[in-house]
């Protein structure tokens, strides 16, 4: 079953990929960019995926991974399933109030605080480090014009 499934997701999802990047080839160069390096990257890994399914060597009983987490109490697979939904829709809202590039640094901080529990240190830098790629690729390579967040737009920085 495991097989079965991983190959018919695999091809879906070079096919869409592929459909993706074939679509975008013939945009402007900027506005291709990222459908471009996004969609590349998918179909060679789905492509491997598909490949491994075929050609690799499964063992007999599933592996432990494709279990997902059904070998903990369902109240705490639950829990989980909460916490991650509620950094997603915190990271949306995040970037709804306040705007992309306030709101990525502000999620990776909070995320490796929070959740990671990682020291003040090591999240400061990686949160800085990611804010740096951010603006460098998004804002200054790429000049890509993020709307304003709402809270921005009520006080007037927007």
């Amino acid at each position: 079953m495991h097989s079965k499934a991983s190959l018919a997701l695999g091809i879906g999802i070079m096919l869409l990929s592929a459909w993706a990047a074939i679509s975008a080839w013939a945009w402007p160069w900027k506005a291709a960019l990222f459908p471009l390096a996004t969609a590349i990257p998918v179909f060679c890994l789905a492509a491997a995926e598909v490949l491994w399914v075929l050609f690799g060597s499964t063992p007999k009983s599933e592996s432990m991974d494709f279990r997902l987490s059904d070998h903990l109490p369902q109240k705490e697979t639950l829990r989980r399933t909460a916490v991650a939904a509620g950094w997603i829709i915190g990271f949306l809202l995040g970037i709804l109030l306040l705007g992309f590039p306030v709101a990525v640094p502000l999620f990776v901080l909070l995320y490796l605080k929070l959740q990671g529990q990682e020291r003040w240190l090591f999240s400061v830098i990686f949160t800085f480090v990611v804010w740096g790629i951010f603006y460098g690729l998004f804002i200054q390579l790429l000049t890509l014009p993020f709307p304003a967040g709402w809270i921005q737009t009520w006080i007037g920085l927007g």
